[in-house]
């Protein structure tokens, strides 16, 4: 990318601002970096923000109440799955997140309709009432036995022990969440495991904590494996983070393409919208400044404010903390 040069007076203005308030330059007044989709890698749905708990730090802040984002139909999701297939985009996983997706009527019918096409898919769930209830389990194995391990379920299990993920979760969440992974397991399907990494803890440390759980509970998982037990770093908006310039790719020896916005966007459907829209990615559901359309045609040529021909200003904390500089990746 090419530095934009910019003079005195308008790096001095920009220096009174806040940081990630100008899309184009940060507080210091150097250019910002961007990402560009280098493929469609992960096409992510968010089946709607209600969830059975409420838990202490939920950067989408999922809960009983909160339907902000609504839920998502079968034939919403259908139109998307035919953009890829009409351009040829090769799209890989169908992700499912919420919210807690098995609370959403349509969530078999989805994921059948994305797997009968043959995307990968992967819900996030927290294993818990919803995903237990006798029809849903059904339907899972159902498609457990028609798609095999084309089919992912990753479970939020924020800690190890009971204590640390009941802090997170609330009481009489770990038995619940215990007895998910254990039917999920046994019946042969294909899981993963969604940590945190907020205890302080090395990490070393955590993934043998990780590892003697699923020993004693015979999961078919490796901890030391990150695809199969990942490892989150926090999401907190209110923490001084450093904003991210072209020069850092270089000096950090991070590659644009290796950030989720490379590969991946997010579908939403926020309330009192008639359609849903396109974002770059899982992390910014609200935040209608990172609207990229209503479809994923659109999404490709976006530009202008956040955009650049769809290319995405990394003009957010959680774009800094938890993408550059923590590592993390929501898809499989």
């Amino acid at each position: 990318m090419t530095d934009i040069s910019i003079n005195t007076e308008t790096r001095s203005s920009l220096r009174s601002r806040s940081k990630f308030a100008d899309p184009n330059f940060t507080v210091k007044g150097e250019p910002r970096a961007q990402v560009a989709l280098d493929r469609l890698e992960t096409l992510w749905i968010n089946t709607g923000t209600l969830c059975n708990i409420e838990c202490t730090n939920c950067y989408i802040q999922s809960s009983p109440e909160n339907d902000r984002l609504v839920y998502m139909t079968a034939d919403e999701v259908s139109l998307f799955l035919d953009e890829i297939t009409a351009f040829s985009l090769g799209t890989r996983e169908i992700g499912f997140t919420g919210g807690e997706p098995f609370m959403n009527p349509d969530i078999l019918e989805m994921a059948r309709n994305a797997l009968s096409r043959g995307h990968e898919v992967l819900i996030l769930t927290n294993a818990m009432q919803p995903m237990q209830r006798k029809r849903i389990k059904a339907g899972l194995l159902e498609l457990l036995a028609e798609f095999g391990p084309k089919l992912t379920l990753r479970v939020s299990l924020d800690h190890y022990t009971r204590e640390l993920h009941e802090t997170e979760r609330g009481p009489r969440t770990w038995e619940r969440v215990v007895d998910g992974l254990d039917w999920l397991s046994e019946n042969g399907f294909r899981i993963a495991i969604a940590g945190r990494t907020c205890w302080n803890e090395d990490e070393a440390a955590e993934r043998q904590g990780y590892a003697d759980l699923i020993t004693a509970h015979g999961w078919a998982l490796n901890a030391q494996n990150p695809a199969e037990v990942m490892l989150f770093p926090e999401m907190d908006e209110t923490l001084d983070v450093p904003e991210i310039t072209n020069r850092c790719w270089n000096l950090l020896g991070v590659a644009p393409s290796s950030i989720m916005c490379a590969t991946s966007r997010m579908v939403v459907k926020r309330k009192g919208e008639e359609r849903p829209t396109v974002l770059p990615c899982t992390l910014l559901p609200y935040d209608r400044a990172f609207n990229m359309g209503s479809t994923l045609q659109e999404a490709a040529r976006t530009h202008g404010g956040m955009f650049d021909q769809g290319a995405v200003k990394l003009c957010h904390p959680h774009c800094s903390r938890f993408c550059v500089l923590g590592g993390g990746s929501c898809s499989a």
